[in-house]
């Protein structure tokens, strides 16, 4: 029996500190573990990729061997963003994969996100691989390993799909992330001009944190687009599964109205498609998808989660308020930043400017992701009691489906539990700044009345 850090086994994805809770010996019993289960459903092979964190060679080799020890081959592709890694799965015909990836953690993180047989790995499936490895229930084998480079196959499919209308000048920030390492060239190859920030890929994260949903990491691209005649800013996360656009005066186009840009592209096409959202996006996401003549549905947040109900449901599209954009039409329904920023230029460059369509998407008062830190395991216990105990006296609607989303005539307010970091989420978006102070005192009171103690502080609105 291997003893391993349970707290590593995620909701939606294996995360944790290297060499502390995250070390070579449990890479090795997590391949193991992977590699059994693989070999239950008759899959011959996984492809393994990694992003440009420092501990992913030695991370992706335990792997390898684990992996290999029970009888299945590990296809090696190297460094490559999430959404390659998932792509390859697909391509050399394995429909499983493991992305070596802390995503947009800090450097000492790193972690896995698994798919098999076509199906991301989460929740109960995710801690079927713990309780594997707490009995050592691991089949044996000799497996090989092999190399392929699936990036000009990525690169040719994209650029022979997505069409842009005109040449375009771009800002791209990559935040030293593995995203560097393809977006640059993908985007050039479609015809446009490329002024790179931190494309180079460094595990260290020198210059910000690669993670676009944070205001504060886009100030480098905001910087440029003053600076330079680029008309348009596209920024990725640590691997490249998630996309942050900036417009050529600074204002930061939100997931999820880029989602709704998307949404009315896909609808001309494909009328009365039904299209996924998440709890955190704006109330403006159904409407204007109702609007267009498609069929919007609120579901949990978190990619996996995502995935699976995209799937289930044959919807053509969906979307995050964090970035990760899930294409079903003329892509494989995972999430691509890189995809998502080539559909956005494709849209975006019907007009001589590529601002107009974004700021024309409906728009409302709203504060980004607001984060309650709290120690490991008390978010989840906190939104429980809030769900069961929670007061919202002006609200119209409490929806439960991930936390607690409270629905008002005039705004809406969300609390719930992140799967990757121990905190509360809180989003906010209300009408007017009377009708958000409103909301957020609201919650404030709830919050603080279910778990005595807690100073629930909220920044304002952007």
């Amino acid at each position: 029996m291997t003893a391993i850090a349970p707290e590593i086994f995620k909701a939606y994805d294996i995360r944790g500190i290297v060499d502390k809770s995250l070390t070579t010996a449990a890479a090795a019993a997590i391949g193991r573990a992977l590699g059994s289960a693989a070999r239950q459903q008759n899959i011959p092979a996984i492809v393994v990729g990694r992003d440009g964190r420092l501990s992913g060679p030695a991370l992706v080799k335990a792997l390898s061997q684990g992996i290999t020890a029970t009888g299945v081959d590990v296809i090696d592709i190297g460094l490559a963003p999430t959404p390659v890694i998932y792509f390859a799965a697909h391509e050399l015909g394995t429909q499983s994969c493991v992305a070596v990836t802390g995503s947009h953690n800090p450097p000492d993180y790193n972690g896995f996100k698994m798919v098999l047989g076509g199906q991301t790995l989460y929740g109960e499936m995710i801690q079927d691989l713990r309780r594997r490895i707490a009995s050592a229930d691991f089949l044996k084998g000799r497996g090989r390993i092999k190399k392929a480079g699936v990036r000009q196959a990525y690169l040719d499919r994209i650029v022979g799909d997505v069409r842009v209308s005109r040449p375009m000048k771009l800002v791209v920030d990559c935040g030293n992330g593995v995203a560097g390492a393809f977006a640059p060239e993908l985007f050039r190859r479609m015809g446009c001009e490329v002024a790179e920030l931190f494309c180079a890929v460094d595990g260290t994260f020198p210059n910000h944190h690669p993670d676009p949903s944070k205001p504060e990491n886009l100030a480098d691209v905001r910087r440029a687009l003053q600076e330079t005649d680029a008309e348009l800013g596209l920024a990725f996360d640590g691997d490249g599964d998630r996309l942050g656009v900036v417009t050529k005066d600074g204002e930061i186009i939100y997931p999820d109205r880029q989602l709704m840009l998307f949404a009315a592209d896909v609808l001309t096409r494909h009328p009365g498609a039904q299209i996924i959202y998440d709890v955190k996006c704006s109330r403006w996401v159904a409407e204007s998808i109702r609007y267009q003549g498609g069929r919007p549905l609120m579901w949990n947040t978190g990619h996996a989660l995502v995935k699976t109900k995209l799937k289930e449901t044959g919807a053509l599209l969906a979307g995050e308020m964090s970035g990760h954009m899930f294409f079903k039409e003329r892509w494989y329904g995972f999430d691509d930043g890189l995809y998502a920023g080539a559909r956005l230029l494709e849209i975006v460059s019907r007009w001589p400017d590529a601002a107009w369509p974004l700021k024309n998407l409906p728009n409302a008062l709203a504060t980004p992701e607001l984060n309650l830190k709290m120690q490991e395991g008390e978010p989840h216990a906190l939104v429980a009691k809030l769900q069961k105990d929670g007061k919202f006296p002006t609200a119209r609607e409490l929806i439960t489906i991930d936390g607690v989303r409270a629905e008002y005539a005039d705004g809406f307010g969300l609390a719930r539990a992140s799967n990757t970091t121990p905190v509360i989420v809180l989003r906010f978006e209300a009408d007017n700044p009377g009708a958000l102070a409103r909301i957020q005192t609201e919650f404030k009171t709830a919050l603080e009345s279910v778990w005595p103690g807690l100073n629930a502080e909220f920044d304002h609105a952007h």
